[in-house]
């Protein structure tokens, strides 16, 4: 099997592709496309929606009814544009390929691809296989959710090429996500001469921000974050509004219900004050089945063979498109991805070293599941 070269992925990272730049997510979905060039690959390239880019829907394999195998990447990235040229330039030092998006996750999507193109190639696939190319998933996929279930209703098995954890350990089970904004409305005033007369929206949020805060509990795998704020006018006046978002991970649907509510009916805990809660769960739980755990088996069994030795890591609090195909009883595997480190960092990395063998057991998924 040739080896693909580095360039190619070079040229995918100095590419770079922030979520709201559409424009260079879709120079992104063009290399993509242009790279599944001369193999047997129906590409279809799905418009952009809500302002963002576009998808692709790459498919391959025999043309049949039976349920498909569907491999799961995406092209947008956290980094701003203009990463490359300060923060993290593209470089190797070693075994290490640094540069924005390399780790989250285009080394993963540029071995699936290459991957997706090998079976192709051989025509070695005993099913349809779908490669889904998206957009957004940095951003929760509001655009490409309904793309992702729909072709996953329709499939048998789900593989997302997500980073790898932990030296090369692979993903059966992922927390859920809420994501929430709150804005806490007071009363503006001089903070000299009328302070009184004012109600200071910082400080009630400080409380409701308390309340959310105290809502994590590790032992049941629940944790809250407000992670953004914004607030205040000028130095010498009193805040009549802050607003503030709230980050939420669980562990169990239940949990979710619990947890939704108890932030979306937050109410003032100061008098003259109004707190309006708007959001929702984002991602629903990915839970390791029994069926996750035959999966993970076969492809420990593949692994070996290659010489890998292939290990799970627990339940991750991070969420990827895999949550949406695995709340639908598909069986998942997720963090077939390159390994490294650092996403969403200024060091963030992919080793080179493990390019080849995960595209290999990509292959060999791809063709006996």
């Amino acid at each position: 099997m040739p080896t693909p070269s580095l360039e190619t992925l070079a040229a995918w990272i100095r590419t770079e592709s922030p979520t709201h730049d559409s424009a260079g997510v879709n120079r992104m979905m063009d290399l993509a496309a242009a790279q599944a060039r001369g193999a047997p690959i129906a590409v279809e390239r799905v418009p952009g929606r809500q302002g963002l880019g576009d998808a692709l829907v790459l498919r391959a394999g025999p043309q049949t009814a039976e349920p498909a195998i569907l491999l799961l990447v995406h092209l947008d990235t956290v980094h701003p544009v203009g990463t490359i040229d300060r923060e993290l330039p593209l470089r190797i030092e070693g075994d290490r390929l640094y540069g924005p998006g390399v780790y989250d996750m285009k080394g993963g999507a540029f071995l699936a691809l290459e991957a997706f193109k090998d079976v192709a190639r051989a025509g070695t696939a005993t099913r349809p296989l779908v490669l889904l190319v998206t957009p957004d998933e940095e951003i929760g996929s509001p655009t490409s959710r309904e793309l992702i279930e729909d072709h996953a209703r329709r499939a048998a098995y789900a593989l997302v090429a997500e980073p790898a954890r932990d030296g090369g350990r692979i993903v059966t089970a992922r927390s859920g996500i809420g994501r929430f904004d709150v804005e806490v409305r007071g009363r503006a005033a001089h903070a000299g001469t009328r302070h009184r007369d004012g109600r200071n929206a910082i400080h009630e949020a400080a409380r409701q921000i308390a309340t959310i805060e105290a809502m994590t509990d590790y032992e049941r795998g629940i944790t809250t974050a407000v992670c953004m704020i914004e607030a205040g006018t000028a130095v010498n006046t009193v805040p009549a509004l802050c607003r503030f978002s709230v980050d939420l991970r669980i562990a169990s649907a239940a949990q979710g219900d619990e947890l939704a509510s108890a932030i979306l009916g937050l109410e003032a805990i100061a008098p003259d004050f109004e707190v309006h809660v708007e959001g929702g769960l984002n991602r629903p739980p990915y839970d390791r089945t029994e069926e996750i755990d035959r999966l993970f088996a076969h492809a420990r069994g593949l692994a070996a063979v290659l010489g890998i030795d292939l290990a799970s890591v627990p339940r991750v609090g991070g969420g990827s498109d895999g949550n949406f195909t695995a709340a639908l009883g598909v069986p998942t595997l997720d963090g077939l991805g390159i390994d490294g480190d650092g996403a969403h960092t200024h060091h963030e990395h992919g080793l080179v070293s493990s390019i080849e063998p995960r595209r290999h057991l990509m292959r060999r998924l791809l063709e006996t599941l």
